[in-house]
């Protein structure tokens, strides 16, 4: 969880650099933001110590990688307890074909999204999941077309 922290101009512009890039030069990040490099650096590391900047990772193509499959699984139980949430939680976690899993208000209890490459993996990955835990219903939906995805957060909500 990252830590209250106030952010000002040049944080926000070093987190919008580091959405776009963050393989991004220090120098390049530094004039971007109009500081020098050692105060942009010291920024990073704050940024990083507080817990805003989780990770800084490579995205990859999921065509490439034959993971270009995207499925929704909606998911329903009966069983409404901590103990079988945990057990849930570690089964979902894994599989690494699941991108996403949210735990729900409504009709659906759960939201997975996968990446897959086919049709058959994901009969594959239902199988698997279902011997791993109980669950009271399963609906699968393919995505026929991406319209938009991303891994950008909205800066504007910053305080």
């Amino acid at each position: 969880m990252a830590a209250k922290l106030s952010l000002d101009s040049f944080d926000r512009k070093i987190l919008d650099c580091l959405q776009d890039d963050a393989d991004m030069a220090l120098a390049e990040v530094a004039q971007r933001v109009g500081l020098s490099t050692t105060p942009c650096w010291r920024r990073i590391n704050r940024l990083q110590q507080a817990g805003i900047i989780r990770a800084r990772v490579a995205l990859l193509d999921r065509k490439a990688i034959n993971a270009g499959v995207t499925v929704f699984v909606a998911v329903r139980t009966a069983h409404h307890n901590a103990q079988w949430l945990a057990r849930f939680a570690r089964a979902v976690a894994s599989f690494p074909e699941v991108m996403d899993c949210y735990r729900m208000s409504g009709e659906i209890d759960y939201l997975i999204r996968l990446a897959l490459p086919d049709i058959e993996a994901y009969d594959a990955f239902y199988k698997r999941l279902i011997a791993k835990i109980e669950l009271s219903d399963v609906t699968s939906m393919f995505a026929m077309e991406e319209i938009k995805s991303t891994t950008r957060l909205p800066l504007h909500y910053l305080p």
